[in-house]
């Protein structure tokens, strides 16, 4: 009950100024001059007043309002260390338990940190989530805070008024004081870089108490294969050098050595995203003579940023003699032992375009061919007529590199080139545009070049004929197109075909583009999800198994996309790197930034909450003092009102707020009704009373 007295006047400010000051200058002038019945004059001029003001007594029925006080419960990765999870579970139990025997506090209890959908969890945000809690409560009505965590909060405000509110802020610390941890971090690592070429990086091995100047062991991989191994000096800024071995994205992880009862291991490595860029490629392309596709070849060829073109077309085979003096000849000579004996090896595709064997290249340099392909090399024949005639190359010793031998026909009637249930599934040629449609949505070709059944891969056929077959020979890969009428596609008969996209992709799976392979795993973080890629020229595809960050195995069933690609998202909840298997293929792939800052430290501490804690009458203690404390000890809560400091040696306190919410209100005027008429009567009277005396 809360009783008080209010003032509702009859009339205006004015008027009651008007009407009551001259009564009252005249009531003191009587008394002033010490005429009889002044004083009864003044008690009807003050009754007159009351009645004007109208005095009114409320009496108003209040609910005390709750406090609202927010417990924090720190679930982010970091946490997951030791017994941290285990003691963060047993205090919030203990503190909702305690809490909920103290009727003046609301307790609103947030859970965050774990990583979701919409938020990345780079980084322990408690105060956000404080907020969160609070965004509907009056300052007035806050209680206070508690925090459970280990101490490593990252967006702590610099002082208590960017909190909003003016209650005590309390921290419950899981881990145990002394904690040993290694850590390794990249301190300057380029995010591009030639494949082939050394790249330079430097990183930092740092140690929680680890004596500064010791060493320690560090390995260091490229995409999984462990590549160096060295002596790192705690502390210090190391040099690293890295050659990247392929294009697109490279992982270099350096890995230390943990030390004896080390807290985690999951910061004892390090991960650099790289994406590798080739030099321009070099390609030799040998036209036998002049025909209608060999522009075509050269002119895809030049067009392609990322190719060194060296074309050389033979226009005066060596039985074409005639008396023509060699210093009146234009042409130039094919310098046939500097481009297959001294600079082969510089070449990454040599193509030969219907050429002949016509004794322009010896016997051996065919051998020299043979061993550049079997030594990693890429050789593509682009074959007409010539192939299935008595001077084709397959005569030569280049057969035993060839995947396939001719018969010696050939077959000009029309046909539609089609991709083979294998060239559905071969990332050369699946998804080629037309190909979808039957008969395909591009033009005719008129001849084929007949050969015995092939190895390798046969992708596109002319009716019941190879066209175009894809094998890998040793340690390189070799091509073979069994038509010379591509370039009716390019100059657009019948409507053309998707000749640029096809030869690009055979040059570049010639030369091992990565994503141009048949069997290929790969895996990518996007967001908070792992996206698995895996390109197959099976029919089906087993699930893939992952490894997370913190060391749990997960399967993950893959569904076909599109024919040969198989593809799974998994929602993840830690950052780190993944390690993601399939069959006899692995990959690696980073979820989340690599220098997220909840990795940054994993040592848990009072240290960085305490000072904003004690500035709001609060403090930070630790649940555990000791490694070997068998169970967590959570201070007394209790309720502090009006006490500067809300914490002691055993407790901690929380303040009541005094809000209330109004009920109800009763109103009783004072004079008005019987009461105010009696007064005015009595005093009235008692003046005509005294003046008729």
């Amino acid at each position: 009950m809360y009783l008080s007295l209010d003032f509702q006047p009859l009339v205006s400010s004015t008027l009651l100024a008007l009407l009551l000051v001259p009564l009252f200058l005249l009531t003191m002038a009587g008394i002033f001059f010490r005429q009889r019945g002044s004083l009864i004059r003044l008690l009807a001029v003050m009754a007159f007043a009351m009645a004007l003001f109208n005095p009114i007594v409320v009496n108003e029925e209040r609910e005390p309002l709750k406090s609202v006080v927010a417990v924090i419960a720190d679930r982010s990765q970091s946490q997951d260390i030791g017994n941290r999870t285990a003691d963060t579970d047993a205090a919030l139990k203990q503190v909702q338990t305690a809490l909920a025997r103290l009727p003046q506090f609301e307790v609103r209890t947030v859970e965050t940190g774990r990583a979701s959908e919409s938020d990345d969890a780079t980084s322990t945000r408690l105060f956000q989530a404080l907020n969160g809690a609070f965004r509907d409560v009056p300052p007035a009505r806050v209680g206070g805070a508690i925090m459970i965590t280990d101490g490593q909060v990252h967006d702590i405000p610099a002082n208590p008024a960017g909190l909003g509110f003016n209650a005590p802020v309390h921290g419950l610390i899981t881990g145990v004081p002394d904690e040993i941890d290694r850590r390794i971090q990249f301190v300057r690592a380029p995010r591009f870089g030639l494949t082939g070429k050394p790249q330079e990086m430097t990183y930092k091995v740092t140690g929680a108490g680890e004596q500064q100047g010791s060493r320690a062991r560090v390995r260091v991989r490229v995409n999984g294969t462990e590549v160096n191994s060295e002596d790192a000096i705690v502390g210090e800024e190391m040099p690293l050098e890295v050659t990247l071995p392929r294009a697109g994205v490279n992982i270099v992880e350096i890995i230390v050595d943990s030390l004896p009862n080390e807290l985690t291991e999951v910061n004892n490595r390090a991960v650099a995203m790289v994406d590798g860029i080739r030099e321009n490629l070099r390609v030799l392309l040998v036209s036998g003579e002049p025909h209608n596709g060999e522009r075509t070849w050269r002119n895809l060829l030049k067009s392609d940023a990322s190719v060194d073109l060296v074309h050389f077309t033979i226009l005066r085979p060596p039985e074409k003699q005639d008396s023509t003096p060699i210093n009146e000849l234009s042409l130039i000579a094919f310098p046939t032992r500097e481009l297959f004996v001294d600079k082969i090896e510089q070449f990454d595709l040599i193509i030969f375009d219907r050429y002949q064997h016509r004794d322009v290249l010896p016997l051996l340099y065919y051998d020299y061919i043979n061993d550049y392909v079997q030594k990693g090399g890429a050789l593509l024949i682009a074959a007409g007529p010539e192939f299935a005639g008595n001077m084709s190359i397959a005569n030569t010793p280049l057969l035993s590199v060839l995947p396939a031998t001719p018969t010696g026909n050939i077959d000009e009637k029309a046909f539609y080139p089609r991709l083979s249930e294998q060239g559905k599934r071969h990332p050369v040629t699946r998804g080629l545009e037309g190909s979808a449609q039957e008969p395909p949505n591009w033009s005719r070709w008129f001849r084929v070049i007949d050969v015995n059944p092939p190895d390798g891969n046969v992708v596109m056929n002319a009716g019941d004929r190879p066209l175009l077959v894809l094998n890998r020979m040793g340690e390189g890969r070799v091509g073979m197109f069994l038509s010379d009428q591509g370039w009716l596609w390019a100059r657009g008969f019948e409507g053309g075909g998707p000749h640029a996209a096809l030869y690009r992709r055979i040059a570049h799976w010639l030369m091992k583009e990565p994503d141009l392979e048949e069997e290929a795993l790969t895996a990518t973080g996007s967001g908070r999800n792992l996206e698995i890629h895996r390109q197959t020229m099976k029919k089906t595809a087993d699930p893939a198994s992952i490894i997370t960050p913190s060391g749990k195995t997960l399967s993950v069933p893959l569904t076909e996309t599109e024919p040969g690609v198989f593809t799974a998202t998994l929602p993840t909840d830690e950052i780190g790197l993944y390690q993601v298997a399939n069959g006899d293929l692995t990959t690696l792939a980073h979820v989340g930034p690599v220098d997220a800052p909840e990795f940054a430290d994993n040592v848990s501490t009072t240290a960085k909450l305490d000072p904003l804690a004690r500035e709001t009458g609060g403090g930070t203690r630790r649940l555990r003092t000791d490694a070997d404390q068998s169970t967590i000890e959570v201070p007394n809560i209790v309720a502090s009102r009006g006490i500067a400091s809300a914490s002691g040696d055993n407790w901690i306190g929380l303040r009541p707020t005094n809000e209330t919410v109004l009920k109800s209100v009763d109103r009783l005027p004072l004079f008005s009704g019987f009461l105010g008429l009696a007064a005015m009567i009595l005093v009235l009277g008692s003046m005509w009373y005294r003046e008729g005396k």
